[in-house]
């Protein structure tokens, strides 16, 4: 089998032989009657960590997204979020299938401010949509992890609580934006009324993620989580993975955000500008513009030099860095998909 350098995401982690051990010796119990103490240690724990009075372990980041518009909106609502925002693009249309709601975009790449916002909220009106929530995404993944500035995250949350709005925050990669600007995960969510956390994007963890919020909703959502069908039993060999990316994993992402720089560094030295644009990254994820090639078949010529990378639309590219990829990976990645991009240039 060949042996690609994976940079399609950083759900493609493989978990340590420590983390194996971990899970192996987990103790469980049946989660679905509240009797596995692992998964109960997390939730206490992730709760804690986010600064909320409960949280609940889900077993993605969509059903913890989905969670929280179930439990935050009414059928017909309308839910404001940023362009490109993987609660409306990459969740197969659960917000309009399980809770009746349409989405309304605001700002530009992904993020907006308090001003884009207010012209994004309905007026009352009985011929109008409701708009009840409003979703941030902290790092926008679609937008290459850009990180949304605490200040304006502060003041949208002010003005929707202002109106009677939610406020949820889709911070799958929050913990991205704490090893970058320094604060902690419950500074970045204490604008926001839920939130959900990823386990298996950059910590590592093979499954899960979490949502965090006020105890009442929580106890709705996990209520919820049961009629989706995804009452977890002795979940606890899952919560495992979880606990030892927490205790382990957090310092190695400035790692991953370092080698994000490092690949797009040389990929932007090796690359001509009129044929793709290398974005600069803020975290672990570096967006490459095409000026007038094919994505898939970039893609196609990368995978047939060993690389594998993601396509975000028609003639953008992403590569996103993880702890299964060292500097040497990196430097090598970017070598090799210049040269894909190259011969698809020449061609």
């Amino acid at each position: 089998m060949t042996a690609y350098i994976d940079l399609r995401s950083d759900t493609v982690t493989q978990p340590t032989p420590a983390m194996r051990e971990a899970m192996a010796r987990a103790e469980v119990g049946d989660d679905v009657y509240g009797e596995d103490p692992t998964v109960r240690t997390l939730e206490e724990r992730v709760a804690h960590l986010l600064g909320k009075e409960a949280a609940i372990f889900v077993p993605s980041g969509t059903m913890g997204n989905q969670l929280a518009i179930m439990t935050s909106t009414r059928p017909g609502d309308e839910v404001v979020c940023g362009d490109g925002a993987h609660s409306a693009w990459f969740e197969s249309g659960a917000g309009a299938a399980l809770s009746g709601v349409q989405f309304t975009f605001a700002g530009t790449s992904g993020l907006f401010t308090v001003d884009d916002l207010e012209g994004a909220i309905k007026p009352p009106g009985h011929s109008l949509p409701r708009t009840s929530l409003v979703i941030l995404e902290n790092t926008h993944s679609r937008a290459g992890g850009r990180i949304f500035p605490q200040t304006d995250v502060q003041q949208i949350a002010e003005r929707a609580h202002l109106g009677g709005l939610r406020v949820h925050l889709d911070g799958a990669r929050l913990w991205n934006v704490s090893a970058r600007v320094g604060l902690s995960p419950a500074e970045l969510a204490a604008p926001c009324d839920t939130l959900s956390v990823c386990f298996s994007k950059g910590l590592g963890a093979p499954v899960g993620s979490a949502l965090a919020g006020p105890a009442d909703q929580i106890r709705e959502a996990r209520r919820l989580r049961k009629m989706l069908g995804a009452g977890m039993r002795q979940a606890g060999i899952l919560a495992a993975g979880a606990h030892y990316a927490l205790d382990h994993h957090l310092a190695w992402l400035a790692r991953d955000h370092a080698h994000a720089r490092l690949f797009a560094e040389r990929l932007g030295a090796l690359t001509r500008r009129t044929v793709a644009t290398v974005i600069v990254p803020e975290t672990n994820i570096v967006n490459i513009e095409l000026a007038c090639i094919d994505g898939g078949r970039v893609t196609a010529l990368a995978r047939e030099r060993g690389v594998l990378v993601g396509t975000a639309a028609a003639r953008l590219l992403r590569a996103v860095f993880h702890l299964d990829i060292d500097a040497s990976a990196a430097e090598a990645a970017a070598t090799r998909l210049a040269e894909a991009i190259g011969v698809a240039a020449r061609n």
